[in-house]
């Protein structure tokens, strides 16, 4: 491990008493969350490193949300199979709450215990490390920070990252600031990445101990109930009508979206032929209110599925007998009901400046994907998944015309296999990974 210039340990001190400084305005953000979300007040004590003492040593997982829990749920019910009891943290209760939904048996036993990441002091991560002593610590996929790396490294705790990736956009903003993520990441003790292309960033960054392991999410659980319902109401509900998913929509794309569904309308009426219905998923659940009066406004026949479907995803009496345009899917945990009932998927996210969320999901479905302009959050799999005919990069005018003019074949069975076998299997690889890097 290399040894940490003067000037870096200058600026990692004003680091530190920088967070001491704005720690008030981190609470009061935490206290204004909560007044949409309480449960960001909750367990209070725990962000400033409190905790009653184990008697065991654990493994720490910091998996910062919901998207990283899910990516690391296969490599904790692998750990889980060990010795050692885990703890894994989290920034936001969505994260939190969803270790305790997936892993309700390991909770309850005590072998597995989620709370929220200390803030990034020197202090905070004392008294975790005084409360959990960490046999090592896995860092997953890009929520890293200095606070975190240096005291680790002060205090003896090898930390890893884990299905870890730094994207071309941040690298490049963070090369250039005085003092970023950049400069430090060669603290970890090893990092585990997604691609060659990963490999060698975190090679130019200082990094010494690095494996290639491939993409976590590949992996994720999939609830085959959701697929079940999905294969059902398609085959009860719509037949062979064609049905495009809108997943992940962000703020900023509902305009261009919905011009497309109204653009590809006026087509199909052009041509006399059926519409596809759009199921329209928005990302965050605080937007799905504004989401349907912007669909609504638009002219669209519409369902909610929260009237449309009952809790087992089965179909309630219709609300009208006018064929549906639109399906608003304003649910949390179902984006494979969504995605199943698809011929295509369309991942948000990268027709704005937000760049685009994962498309792991339905490349596990084995669905034809497409993706706006902005993909620089998603390099891997996304560049990987275009070479092998997987996916498309439009931006709304691209979009229109492909669901309008040149409806394309899917890829074959033989290239969605050979894909998933290449960048599968990375919780071995991981594993592997972490004995190679501790015994060495």
């Amino acid at each position: 491990m290399q040894k940490i210039p003067m000037n870096l340990r200058v600026i990692l001190t004003l680091y530190r008493l920088m967070w001491w400084l704005l720690t008030p305005v981190i609470l009061l953000y935490l206290y204004r969350r909560s007044r949409r979300e309480p449960a960001y007040i909750k367990h209070l004590t725990e962000r400033f490193g409190f905790h009653r003492r184990r008697q065991q040593s654990h493994i720490w997982i910091h998996a910062v949300s919901l998207g990283e829990v899910r990516s690391a749920a296969p490599l904790i019910a692998e750990l889980l199979q060990g010795d050692l009891p885990l703890v894994t943290t989290h920034f936001t209760p969505a994260g939190r709450s969803e270790i305790q939904r997936l892993f309700p048996d390991a909770v309850a036993a005590a072998r597995l215990l989620p709370c929220y990441v200390p803030f990034d002091t020197d202090a905070a991560y004392r008294r975790f490390f005084r409360a959990f002593a960490p046999a090592y610590g896995l860092v997953m996929e890009v929520e890293f920070w200095p606070g975190m790396i240096m005291s680790c490294r002060k205090h003896g705790v090898p930390l890893f990252l884990c299905n870890g990736q730094y994207p071309s956009k941040s690298l490049a903003r963070d090369q250039g600031r005085l003092f970023s993520r950049a400069k430090i990441v060669s603290g970890f003790a090893g990092v585990m990445v997604k691609s060659q292309l990963q490999a060698e960033r975190f090679a130019q960054l200082g990094v010494e101990k690095i494996a290639i392991t491939g993409e976590m999410r590949f992996e994720q659980p999939i609830p085959m109930a959701h697929l079940t319902a999905a294969r059902a109401l398609r085959q009860s509900a719509f037949g062979d009508r064609p049905i495009v998913t809108l997943a992940s929509v962000v703020e900023g794309e509902d305009k261009g979206f919905l011009g497309v569904i109204s653009e590809v309308q006026t087509y199909c009426r052009a041509q006399n032929t059926a519409p596809p219905l759009f199921v329209y998923v928005p990302r965050a659940p605080d937007r799905f209110e504004a989401v349907a009066e912007m669909i609504k406004a638009g002219g669209f026949v519409f369902e909610r599925r929260s009237t449309m479907l009952d809790a087992q995803l089965s179909l309630r009496p219709p609300a009208t007998d006018a064929p549906l345009d639109i399906i608003l899917g304003d649910s949390l945990g179902e984006m494979y009901f969504y995605l199943e009932l698809c011929d295509l998927a369309v991942v948000g996210g990268g027709f704005c400046p937000k760049g685009s969320h994962n498309i792991c999901e339905p490349i596990c479905l084995k669905k034809p994907v497409i993706i706006g302009p902005n993909d620089s959050t998603i390099e891997f799999p996304a560049r990987e998944a275009i070479a092998a005919g997987l996916c498309e990069k439009l931006d709304f005018s691209g979009l229109a015309h492909r669901l309008t003019h040149s409806p394309a074949a899917p890829p074959n069975e033989k290239m969605k296999t050979d894909f998933l076998t290449t960048y599968s299997g990375s919780t071995a690889k991981t594993l592997a990974a972490i004995t190679s890097f501790l015994s060495s």
